[in-house]
């Protein structure tokens, strides 16, 4: 019933046909791959150093290919949803000069590694990409596209192998080349996942404490919305600014620092909507570190109904939810078995992810399907292993 997550083998054999279509006989010497990401609980509190609870996903983004002797790159790649040309040829300046971003819009993301990869210089090679983490669901495509090219780059020209420093490399490569001023969660817990863990991260220090969440009677269950989102658009920059603009006037490097005291006794000096969003990201920061607790307690009722604290939120106060996410949390919540549903991602679409006893799951998708609207997809999942090198032999 629930769509079931191509196995990393799968992915590779499906990029290893495409580079054998594209370059010819000889196979590709070098693999990798990087997951895409549930938050479990801390939205759109990233990039305002707060803490985030997310975990890594069995949906990965594969990088297959090989070195060559000069400076040029070509990199093909066989996503379905990714915008037109699928092919791309650039060479690598050998100048410094900066590879300018451009069309088609997925070759940013890997020009972007390239660009902030920290051991140069970069060799030529040709790459073929391939993935099972949905475009624009919120599950984080564009991180795990980030980290796996960077992963493959290691193979080529090591780095130093500092892995916090090769997740902020990947971030500064979406800042740049994709235009998303994003925070550090998604690259980071691409990075650093790990299995039958969620990861409570410390997004100022950038510490990241692992959660266990390996229960077996417990699984998450991601419900994609299939409606698109696009962050690049106003709403996501014009989000970001308004908790900037709290915080100065609160008179704090970030809300991270603000209390809703603190909020209380500024609201003369700030405008409604600016006062609504701070006060999501406040209240959501100190939800996650209580979620963190709750987990590791096994209070899956508690961690579920601030999972509910957390969607009401992002719907009302920072409003960045849909009638379509809307609607998924409200039939999941409608089951016996569901501890608790909210949207995740940066919102305006994509997915919710719902916390249930793994013996519900076949009646929470049934009921989902009769009572959304939409056509939904489903992934059950359980926390996965950050990015690593893949053998080929």
């Amino acid at each position: 019933m629930a769509s079931v997550c191509p196995a990393v083998s799968e992915l590779v054999a499906e990029a290893r046909r495409v580079y054998a279509q594209e370059f010819g006989e000889e196979g590709p010497r070098t693999a990798a791959c990087a997951p895409g990401r549930v938050n479990l609980i801390g939205e759109h509190t990233d990039y305002n150093q707060g803490y985030v609870l997310p975990m890594a996903l069995p949906l990965v983004t594969v990088v297959v290919g090989s070195q060559t002797s000069g400076r040029d790159v070509t990199v093909v790649t066989a996503t379905k949803d990714a915008d037109e040309p699928r092919r791309v040829d650039f060479s690598l300046p050998g100048d410094g000069s900066p590879l300018s971003p451009g069309s088609p819009s997925w070759a940013n993301y890997v020009k972007g590694v390239i660009q902030h990869y920290r051991a140069s210089p970069v060799p030529g090679f040709r790459a073929v990409i391939a993935s099972s983490v949905p475009l624009g669901g919120g599950l984080s495509s564009s991180a795990s596209l980030e980290v796996a090219v960077y992963t493959f780059l290691q193979q080529l020209r090591p780095d130093d192998g500092d892995k916090v420093s090769k997740a902020v490399a990947c971030q500064q490569a979406e800042h740049t080349h994709a235009g998303v001023p994003c925070g550090i969660m998604d690259q980071f817990v691409s990075v650093l996942g790990r299995e039958g863990h969620a990861l409570l991260i410390d997004c100022r220090s950038l510490e990241a404490t692992p959660v266990p969440l390996a229960d077996p009677g417990l699984v998450i269950l991601i419900t994609n919305s299939n409606v698109r989102h696009s962050l690049t658009g106003s709403e996501y920059p014009m989000r970001r600014r308004q908790c900037e603009e709290a915080a100065t006037t609160l008179g704090k490097e970030s809300l991270r620092d603000a209390t809703i005291k603190d909020l209380e006794e500024a609201k003369d000096r700030l405008d409604d909507v600016t006062c609504r969003r701070a006060r999501h990201v406040i209240e959501e920061i100190e939800r996650t570190v209580q979620a963190a607790e709750a987990l590791k307690r096994g209070a899956y009722k508690e961690f579920g109904k601030l999972m509910v604290e957390s969607h009401n939120s992002l719907r009302d106060l920072y409003e960045v939810s849909c009638k379509e996410l809307d609607e998924l949390v409200s039939a999941a919540m409608e089951v016996d078995g569901v501890f608790g549903s909210r949207m995740t991602g940066g919102g305006f679409g994509g997915c919710t992810v719902t916390l249930l006893q793994a013996s519900a799951i076949d009646r929470t998708i049934l009921h989902i399907k009769q009572r959304y609207s939409g056509t939904p997809t489903f992934y059950v999942t359980t926390p996965s292993e950050g990015a690593r090198a893949l053998s080929l032999s």
